[in-house]
C-alpha cells in the first residue's frame, strides 16, 4: 500500500500535503498521528510540527497496483537474442601474399627526417572575470519596511499594537506588527517573523484566540464595535487557498462517484470559505450539518431535471 509522511505546522495542512503528494482525497486514506507537535505554556508555545502517516486504502488502491506491475513486467522484458552463426576462417588470397615482401622492403628503409616546425609564440592570457556575486533571495512574505507603531497609542490600531506587544513578548516570540486601519475603519494587523508557527497553533486556533482577545481589548469600553482582523505570515490567504482547493477536489468526487461528500469538521470561517468556493458550481450545491465544534460541511449532488 502506499504511504507518504507529511508535516507541517498544523494537522489541517499536513493532512492537505499529504494528499495532494499521493494524489487521492480525504476519504481514500487511513491517517495516523506520529506526533502531534510540542506544546507549551498555556498550550500556545511549541516550535515542534505536526507529523501524519497516510496510507491509501486497499479498496482505492488495488486497481493500480495490478496495471502498474503488468506494465512494469512489459516494459522490462527484452527481445530474445539468437546465437551468433559461426563464421570460417578465409583463406589468405595469393594477391596478398604476393604484396607483403614489397611493404616489408619499404618499412625496412630508413626514413628522411623532418623538419622541425618553428614553435608557436604564447598566446596572450585574457584577464579572468570578475564573478557576479550571488542575488539575495527575497522571502516570501517580505517585512514591510520602516513599521513605524501608531501615532496615537488610544486610537483602536494603538491599542491593538499594545496589547499584542506585551502578549508575543510574553510568549517569547519576537515579530514586528503592523497595526492599521483600513477604508472601512476596521482595524487589520499582521505579524512577520513567526517562522515556527506558534502563534497560528493547530488549525489557527491560537490565531483566532489571539484574535477574539485583541477584540475585546480594543472594543472595551467603546460605544461603537470595531472588528478586528488578525494575520501571520499570510496565513489566512494561505488557507483559504487550500481549502478551495479540497472543495474543488471534493466536488468532482461527488460527481464521479455520484454519492455526497463529508467533510471534516470545521470552524464557522472555513466553512464559509467551502459554501462560497461552490456556490458557484453546476453540479454540486453544500449544507452544514451537526452541532459545534463538530459541525461540518456536506457537499451532494444537484438533482437533474
Amino acid at each position: 500500500m502506499r504511504s507518504v509522511e507529511s508535516s507541517a505546522k498544523t494537522m489541517e495542512e499536513a493532512v492537505t500535503q499529504g494528499l495532494e503528494k499521493l494524489g487521492v482525497s480525504f476519504a481514500d486514506v487511513k491517517i495516523d498521528i506520529l506526533d502531534e507537535g510540542s506544546k507549551g505554556f498555556l498550550g500556545i508555545l511549541g516550535g515542534k510540527p505536526v507529523v501524519v502517516r497516510l496510507t491509501v486504502r486497499e479498496d482505492v488502491e488495488g486497481g493500480e497496483d495490478v496495471l502498474s506491475s503488468v506494465a512494469l513486467e512489459d516494459a522490462v522484458k527484452e527481445p530474445e537474442q539468437k546465437p551468433a552463426r559461426k563464421r570460417k576462417p578465409k583463406a589468405d588470397k595469393p594477391e596478398d601474399k604476393a604484396e607483403k615482401p614489397a611493404a616489408q622492403e619499404k618499412a625496412d628503409q630508413p626514413k628522411a627526417p623532418r623538419a622541425e616546425k618553428p614553435a608557436k609564440a604564447p598566446k596572450a592570457e585574457k584577464p579572468a572575470k570578475a564573478e557576479k556575486a550571488p542575488k539575495a533571495e527575497k522571502p516570501a512574505n517580505p517585512v514591510p519596511e520602516a513599521v513605524q507603531p501608531p501615532a496615537d497609542a488610544e486610537a483602536p490600531e494603538g491599542r491593538a499594537f499594545t496589547f499584542l506587544t506585551d502578549v508575543t513578548r510574553l510568549m517569547g516570540v519576537e515579530v514586528t506588527i503592523n497595526a492599521r486601519r483600513d477604508e472601512e475603519g476596521n482595524v487589520r494587523v499582521d505579524m512577520f517573523g513567526d517562522t515556527l508557527g506558534i502563534l497560528i497553533g493547530r488549525r489557527g486556533e491560537t490565531l483566532d484566540a489571539l484574535q477574539y482577545l485583541t477584540s475585546l481589548y480594543v472594543n472595551k469600553g467603546s460605544e461603537d464595535y470595531i472588528r478586528v482582523t488578525l494575520d501571520t505570515e499570510n496565513y489566512r490567504a494561505k488557507r483559504e487557498e487550500a481549502l478551495r482547493r479540497l472543495a474543488n477536489r471534493m466536488a468532482n468526487r461527488a460527481v464521479k462517484t455520484g454519492r455526497k461528500v463529508v467533510m471534516e469538521p470545521m470552524n464557522p470561517y472555513e466553512r464559509r470559505i467551502l459554501h462560497s468556493a461552490l456556490q458557484q458550481n453546476d453540479a454540486v450545491t453544500t449544507h452544514s450539518e451537526g452541532e459545534e465544534p463538530n459541525r461540518h460541511v456536506v457537499i451532494t449532488l444537484k438533482q437533474q431535471n
